[in-house]
């Protein structure tokens, strides 16, 4: 088992800060050549709290401040105009930063590009799903209205 330190958010493993223990070949082969983590050392400590420091300066630190934000943003649909070929193919796809930049320029708040979740990758016009974790005990599910740019 390898001790890691998360220097960002992993489904299912944790937030960034956090310390955890997975195997060797996960640590060795996906998490540290990805980026999502660091070796646990002794001076550890230190970086742990200035990530966790980081973290809590982006975060939404009240609980009624991100509720409020879950049902403006599940209340509409946020428009992003992509460029899209014949059949509605996108050229690409549709980033989290992009879904960001559209609930900032539709004026429903800021939201953080690495608490943004997609299912699948969006790659066609259309109306789409995404999760945002607002704060540990909110998440929204905001309807993305893809449609194709002129």
């Amino acid at each position: 088992m390898a001790k890691l330190i998360l220097t960002s958010e992993v489904a299912g493993l944790g937030s960034a800060g956090d310390v955890i223990e997975v195997k060797n070949g996960y640590a060795r082969n996906y998490l540290i050549p990805q980026g999502y983590a660091t070796a646990w050392t002794r001076g550890g400590a230190k970086q742990v709290e200035s990530i966790q420091a980081a973290r809590k300066a982006r975060a939404i630190h009240d609980l009624d401040e991100a509720t409020a934000l879950k049902n403006k943003l599940e209340g509409t649909k946020v428009r992003l105009a992509v460029k899209a070929g014949g059949e509605g193919r996108l050229f690409g796809s549709v980033k989290t930063a992009d879904v960001a930049d559209a609930v900032a320029a539709a004026e429903l708040g800021t939201i953080d590009k690495r608490k943004v979740h997609f299912a699948a990758p969006i790659k066609s016009v259309g109306e789409h799903e995404a999760t945002v974790r607002l704060h540990d005990d909110v998440t929204a599910v905001i309807t993305l209205q893809v449609v194709a740019a002129k």
